[in-house]
């Protein structure tokens, strides 16, 4: 069995977030890494935190991926090192804040020594990612999923979701 792999990339490359439909699993640094075995493929995956709901469809749509590829596969869920918004790419941050989500404007905090159980809420500046405008603030600490903050932005009144470092 050849596994084409230009083939293969190109379609995991096309899978989508399935909570923030703009931004592709690679570009959130989800997609870890493809390794084309001899006869099979591995998929490996990073959820974005312990317990996000998305994963299982995630799952999902690699598998039928590689099914539709005819691809034999299994996808790993690999948790060390844990995700962090660094590894987004700059295209996910600029289509997060086109599609309505202000994208983390800090790299995130260093968790080699202490383990955190609550992304941290900024104490950066956010901009509004409808109006621009710096001149916001945080109504709850969680938004839409537990990675997002929800903010409101005083100038347009209009309420968004951050994107968390972490």
């Amino acid at each position: 069995m050849t596994i084409d792999t230009t083939a293969l990339h190109t379609a995991l490359d096309q899978l989508c977030d399935p909570e923030i439909p703009v931004v592709s699993l690679r570009e959130m640094g989800i997609l870890r890494e493809v390794k084309v075995l001899s006869e099979s493929v591995e998929v490996v995956i990073t959820p974005t935190y312990s317990g996000c709901p998305a994963m299982e469809q995630i799952h999902d749509d690699i598998l039928l991926t590689l099914k539709q590829l005819g691809v034999k596969g299994h996808v790993s869920t690999q948790l060390a090192p844990a995700w962090t918004t660094d590894w987004m790419t700059s295209s996910a941050r600029e289509k997060l804040k086109a599609y309505g989500i202000a994208p983390p404007q800090c790299q995130s905090p260093d968790t080699s020594q202490v383990m955190h159980f609550i992304r941290r809420v900024p104490t950066e500046v956010i901009e509004c990612p409808r109006c621009g405008s710096s001149n916001t603030t945080i109504t709850s600490a969680f938004g839409s999923t537990a990675c997002k903050a929800l903010c409101k932005c005083l100038s347009c009144q209009e309420p968004f979701d951050y994107f968390k470092p972490y």
